[in-house]
Protein backbone atom coordinates (compact mmCIF):
# COMPACT_ATOMS: atom_id res chain seq x y z
CA UNK A 1 0.00 0.00 0.00
CA UNK A 2 1.24 3.49 -0.87
CA UNK A 3 0.21 6.70 0.83
CA UNK A 4 1.12 10.33 0.20
CA UNK A 5 1.84 12.80 2.99
CA UNK A 6 2.29 16.56 2.99
CA UNK A 7 5.66 17.56 4.47
CA UNK A 8 7.38 20.74 5.54
CA UNK A 9 11.13 20.90 4.97
CA UNK A 10 13.49 23.80 4.29
CA UNK A 11 15.99 22.48 1.75
CA UNK A 12 16.61 19.71 -0.77
CA UNK A 13 19.43 18.24 1.32
CA UNK A 14 17.11 18.02 4.31
CA UNK A 15 14.50 16.32 2.12
CA UNK A 16 17.10 13.72 1.11
CA UNK A 17 17.90 13.08 4.78
CA UNK A 18 14.18 12.62 5.49
CA UNK A 19 13.85 10.19 2.58
CA UNK A 20 16.74 8.06 3.86
CA UNK A 21 15.37 8.10 7.41
CA UNK A 22 11.95 6.98 6.15
CA UNK A 23 13.45 4.20 4.02
CA UNK A 24 15.34 2.89 7.06
CA UNK A 25 12.20 2.67 9.22
CA UNK A 26 10.80 -0.78 10.01
CA UNK A 27 7.61 -1.43 8.05
CA UNK A 28 8.55 0.84 5.14
CA UNK A 29 9.16 -0.89 1.81
CA UNK A 30 10.12 2.34 0.01
CA UNK A 31 9.85 6.09 0.44
CA UNK A 32 10.27 9.00 -1.95
CA UNK A 33 10.40 12.68 -0.97
CA UNK A 34 9.57 15.30 -3.58
CA UNK A 35 11.07 18.54 -2.25
CA UNK A 36 9.45 20.74 -4.91
CA UNK A 37 5.96 19.37 -4.21
CA UNK A 38 6.61 19.04 -0.44
CA UNK A 39 5.29 15.47 -0.47
CA UNK A 40 6.46 12.14 0.82
CA UNK A 41 5.15 8.96 -0.76
CA UNK A 42 5.55 5.92 1.45
CA UNK A 43 5.07 2.31 0.39
CA UNK A 44 4.39 0.06 3.36
CA UNK A 45 5.36 -3.58 3.77
CA UNK A 46 2.53 -6.13 3.73
CA UNK A 47 0.49 -6.32 6.93
CA UNK A 48 1.86 -3.09 8.44
CA UNK A 49 -0.35 -0.47 10.09
CA UNK A 50 0.41 2.75 8.15
CA UNK A 51 -0.48 5.01 11.09
CA UNK A 52 1.86 3.22 13.50
CA UNK A 53 4.67 3.05 10.95
CA UNK A 54 4.33 6.76 10.14
CA UNK A 55 4.72 7.65 13.82
CA UNK A 56 8.11 5.90 13.67
CA UNK A 57 8.96 7.58 10.34
CA UNK A 58 8.27 10.97 11.91
CA UNK A 59 10.49 10.13 14.92
CA UNK A 60 13.32 9.02 12.63
CA UNK A 61 12.99 12.09 10.42
CA UNK A 62 13.10 14.38 13.48
CA UNK A 63 16.41 12.73 14.48
CA UNK A 64 18.08 13.80 11.23
CA UNK A 65 16.19 17.06 10.64
CA UNK A 66 14.56 18.34 13.82
CA UNK A 67 12.56 21.16 12.21
CA UNK A 68 10.87 18.99 9.56
CA UNK A 69 7.19 18.11 9.73
CA UNK A 70 5.04 15.35 8.28
CA UNK A 71 1.30 15.95 8.33
CA UNK A 72 -0.30 12.62 9.18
Amino acid sequence: MKKSYQIEVDCANCANKMEEAAKNTAGVKNAVVNFMALKMIVEFEEGQDPDAVMQEVLKNCKKVEDDCEIYL
